[in-house]
């Protein structure tokens, strides 16, 4: 493929991201001529990354902790004419600016939030809530903005909108909307962002002063993680620096950008030197979750509708087509958890997740036995982990579980020699049973070119071996009084690579239903770390996830040569990734590609999971994504709905999301992937 950076595809714009900074500006303090040159300087810094929009602290033009200054003609005369150049420096850069100043307005002074671009000043938002408490006395100086609705205001000659019933929208970027609040009005029962992210704000940025204290940082990341999740949206907060008068107070110029509860970037706290802290938000993942999530529209309608009271401001953003890149943590595991210092803790919580569920199961059937096929495979692996897990919790003997090996024509030595030795490390009832011969002869019944020594490897072939495993372990079930443990994961249902009915997509209980294969390769390594069984279990987990994922049903080639799963369903890794988009986020097909590109297109940059094994570290181009993607949505879409349909109960895992059709996924079993496949063919460039 050529690499047309000119191409839309590598636009990020095209895919719905927002390039927002948060700015900590070279300041002195009352010196709004120098407050003025640290903005233009940060503002041009911004427009070389090619920010979209730049957020200052509160009142970054004249300085926060000037006291009674504020009262002063001077200084406001001052800011006013600061505004007229920063205004008229904006006409020729691209980055829509929000900085903070006082204003004056009808005899009173406002502590406002100014927004400009393109050379004009596009509105003005006065802070709603101002602290007078503690080390505050903002009272002393200005009026509150609440109820300044449909107002405007004159600055420098210019006259703009004027309220706290402002958005600013994009006519030229879909979902680029922003509202403004400033400090401590987050800091209030009930922000006013949040009626902004209703009204249709799916970012808000916040200018601040907000003096540091001990543990002050920790309390503002809870509020701005806590209102971009409740809010729906992006949140941007930036508070002022070094620079700033310390007679009283400290400064740490603290900026960060949060998107629906994940921190996307965070600044240097405590820095003497300029900074811009930048990330791109996707507006569409903003917007998707909205329309997904009910409540926000009930809590639209119950908030009386603010659509219909706020002024939108349009503008024509200045934006510089082309690939500028992505600034933006892309998970390449989005199933597997991703906080280093909560590792042990959200792994345990997947894994026991599965043993509750099972738990209760068992109880519930009041068997005697769990019955499972044990592969040396890792889902069926795991299933016999969890299960182990649930002897121990309810103090039953481990023979309570019945593995049982049944090898077939593709069975290798080695994976059937890692079940005898994972059932016999886990104390399990284990039993062989060689399916090779009952094979034979339905294949010889059903008149199959097998039987009549001819080498067809077919799907009937195939699912000869798998149904007959099936049916065993079922009537063995009846006959042990117990019940039949599905082994089958998320992902072989995401793409139909299971075999229906009287085959592997049926069981009693689906306990790996909600969890994909990276999560399962993932919690197994975790129980080898942690010590949850003994050092020989541990020996046989490390070499079963050294081993190639293989259904086995296919005899190995005159190479030695094994089936491959991934090799015609493509990598588990690359499925996951796409599954993880579609199901949760409902992305389309060219913006999961673009996301996948930026993730997998370079393994030595971005972040792996903790302890991820150095040689499993893969890279893809944009070709080999677009060939998987493709065959991901035609499975998918087209292919596999009917086996979820009929799947059996199994636990939700992860908040990525499941394909019950009683939980996260309702589908028709009979549908096309052709809008899929052709939205994914006119966002990708010519290969």
């Amino acid at each position: 493929m050529t690499d047309r950076n000119d191409h839309p595809f590598f636009d990020r714009r095209t895919h719905g991201f927002v390039r927002v900074a948060t700015a900590t500006p070279r300041t002195r303090t009352a010196d709004v001529a120098a407050n003025t040159a640290g903005i233009l300087a940060e503002l041009h810094n911004a427009h070389e990354r090619q920010a979209d929009v730049v957020l200052f602290p509160e009142l970054s033009l004249s300085s926060y902790a000037i006291d009674d200054l504020h009262l002063q003609s001077a200084l406001l005369d001052a800011v006013e004419r600061g505004v007229g150049e920063i205004v008229t420096a904006s006409g020729e850069l691209s980055p829509v600016a929000v900085i903070g100043a006082p204003l004056r307005r009808n005899g009173r002074i406002y502590n406002c939030g100014l927004v400009i671009a393109g050379g004009r000043l596009l509105g003005v938002v006065p802070k709603s809530f101002l602290p007078n408490y503690r080390e505050y006395y903002e009272k002393r100086w200005f009026a509150h903005g609440r109820g300044c609705t449909g107002l405007k205001i004159t600055v420098n000659g210019d006259l703009a909108p004027f309220g706290t019933d402002l958005l600013f929208e994009a006519e030229n970027l879909p979902g680029f909307c922003f509202g403004v609040e400033i400090c401590e009005d987050f800091w209030a029962p009930e922000p006013p962002s949040t009626r902004a992210a209703l009204a249709g704000a799916t970012i808000v940025l916040n200018l601040s002063a907000s003096n540091i204290t001990i543990g002050k940082a920790d309390e503002r990341h809870m509020l701005c993680r806590s209102q971009s999740s409740r809010a729906v949206c992006a949140y941007a907060y930036s508070a002022s620096g070094h620079g700033e008068s310390t007679t009283d107070l400290a400064w740490d110029g603290q900026g960060m950008i949060y998107e629906l509860g994940d921190l996307l970037a965070e600044s240097q706290r405590f820095d003497l030197e300029p900074e811009l802290c930048v990330a791109d938000v996707d507006v569409r993942r903003i917007l998707g979750d909205r329309m997904r999530m009910q409540t926000f529209n009930d809590g639209t309608e119950a908030a009386g509708r603010p659509e219909d009271s706020y002024r939108r401001v349009r503008f024509q953003h200045a934006a510089v087509p082309g690939d500028s890149g992505l600034i933006r943590p892309i998970r390449r595991f989005p199933f597997v958890p991703n906080r280093p210092h909560k590792l042990d803790e959200d792994c345990y919580e997947a894994f026991n997740i599965q043993v509750d569920a099972l738990m209760r199961r068992f109880q519930a059937t009041k068997g005697q036995h769990i019955v499972l096929g044990v592969s040396g495979g890792l889902d069926s692996t795991h299933a016999l982990l969890v299960a182990a897990k649930v002897c121990d919790r309810l103090g039953l003997p481990r023979t309570t579980i019945r593995g049982y090996t049944m090898p077939g024509f593709g069975t290798s030595e080695g994976t059937k020699s890692n079940a005898w030795k994972l059932m016999e490390a886990m104390g399990i009832a284990a039993e062989e049973i060689d399916i090779r011969p009952a094979a034979r002869r339905m294949l010889e019944d059903i008149g199959h070119p097998f039987a009549g020594g001819e080498p067809v490897y077919d799907t009937t072939f195939e699912n000869v071996q798998a149904g007959l495993r099936t049916d065993y372990l079922f009537r063995l079930a009846g006959q042990h009084s117990g019940f039949v443990l599905g082994t089958g994961d998320l992902s072989e249902l995401a793409l139909g690579w299971c075999t229906y009915g009287v085959g592997d997509q049926m069981s009693h209980y689906a306990v790996n239903a909600g969890v994909p294969k990276t999560l399962i390769q993932y919690l197994i390594r975790w129980t080898t770390r942690t010590d949850q069984f003994d050092p020989e279990t541990d020996a046989v987990l490390e070499a079963i996830l050294a081993t190639e994922i293989s259904p086995e049903l296919v005899p190995a080639g005159e190479d030695g040569q094994i089936q491959s799963t991934q090799s015609i369903i493509g990598p588990y890794e690359l499925n996951d990734f796409f599954l993880h988009h579609t199901i949760r986020w409902g992305h389309a097909p060219g913006h999961i590609a673009f996301l996948a590109w930026h993730a997998w297109k370079d393994a030595r940059s971005g972040l792996w999971p903790a302890e991820f094994p150095e040689a499993a570290k893969n890279e893809y181009d944009l070709a080999e994504i677009a060939k998987w993607l493709e065959n991901f949505l035609k499975r998918f879409f087209a292919f596999s709905q009917f086996k979820r349909s009929a799947l059996p109960n199994g636990p939700k895992v992860s908040a990525g999301g499941a394909l019950s059709p009683r939980g996260d996924w309702r589908a028709p079993s009979d549908a096309t992937a052709d809008v899929w496949l052709e939205e994914l063919r006119r966002a990708l460039p010519p290969m």
